[in-house]
């Protein structure tokens, strides 16, 4: 074999080493988030206008120069919302804490962008992999006037909701189903099978706020179930009925998909 040969095989082992330890020694950060999703494209970086992610990662460079891609532990639908997304990235050197979380919140004061924690963790953090439960909240407004402070973050429903129908029906829901007629024609998820640990539904005044909690959701699998409970609270379905739909296995069994505006990210759950 050539000199040439072997000057090229030592050039990319060393190339390899390199990014071995590169890759072993860049701090890992995690990232707390809020924001107001009305003006984003959803949390992940699109062609067709702003997202979350595309935000973070202009803030990231801003701050240290570097280009750093954000992962994020839900990919939000465009309108949605956060009030605890969580998010890693990578920088090439050590930074404070402090400094990443008040840097990144300066760099992001253009946008409805909130870092609310930062704390460095171990490389095999992966904010979504990691995750054990993901908690959502959906917000209605029952009442007959229009909104204005809660316009973009809460569904206006006029006619009175029968909390108690819905909470019947949401009962049929929760525990390990074939969620195939809540899931989006979209969703690239491998199985439609999901486990809802908690689903629940409360009043408070003019307020209905529905969260639930499960490992990972299908594509608009939360907005179909608030939409097809919306039947149920307002009379158009019985409670039976969410069995049935769900027992369908069909997508054309669900009821409307409610409104992207209403729904939050709340708190992602971790074993740490």
């Amino acid at each position: 074999m050539s000199c040439a040969f072997f000057s090229l095989l030592s050039y990319d082992l060393q190339t390899r080493h390199e990014r071995a330890l590169k890759d072993r020694f860049m701090p890992r950060y995690k990232l707390t988030i809020e924001y107001d999703g009305t003006d984003f494209v959803g949390w992940q970086r699109q062609t067709n206008g702003l997202g979350v992610q595309e935000a973070l990662e202009e803030a990231v460079k801003a701050l240290t120069g570097e280009s750093a891609r954000p992962y994020g532990a839900g990919r939000t639908d465009a309108g949605v919302h956060a009030l605890g997304q969580v998010a890693h990235v990578d920088f090439s050197r050590l930074w404070p804490e402090h400094t990443v979380h008040n840097g990144l919140n300066h760099h992001l004061k253009p946008v409805l962008v909130t870092i609310l924690a930062v704390k460095r963790t171990e490389k095999d953090f992966h904010a979504r992999f990691s995750a054990t439960g993901r908690h959502y909240l959906y917000r209605i407004i029952n009442r007959r006037s229009p909104l204005a402070i809660d316009r973009n973050r809460a569904w206006l429903i006029r006619p009175p909701l029968d909390i108690a129908a819905m909470q019947e029906g949401a009962r049929h829901l929760i525990g390990h189903h074939d969620f195939t007629t809540f899931r989006s024609g979209e969703c690239q998820a491998t199985s439609p099978v999901k486990t809802l640990k908690a689903l629940t539904i409360e009043r408070r005044g003019e307020e209905v706020r529905l969260t639930v909690c499960a490992r990972s959701f299908l594509h608009k699998q939360v907005r179909s179930i608030v939409g097809t409970l919306e039947r149920v609270g307002q009379g158009a379905w019985r409670a039976d009925d969410v069995r049935r739909a769900l027992d369908a296995r069909d997508r054309s069994a669900c009821g409307p998909v409610a409104p992207a505006h209403g729904l939050y990210l709340s708190h992602v759950d971790y074993d740490e």
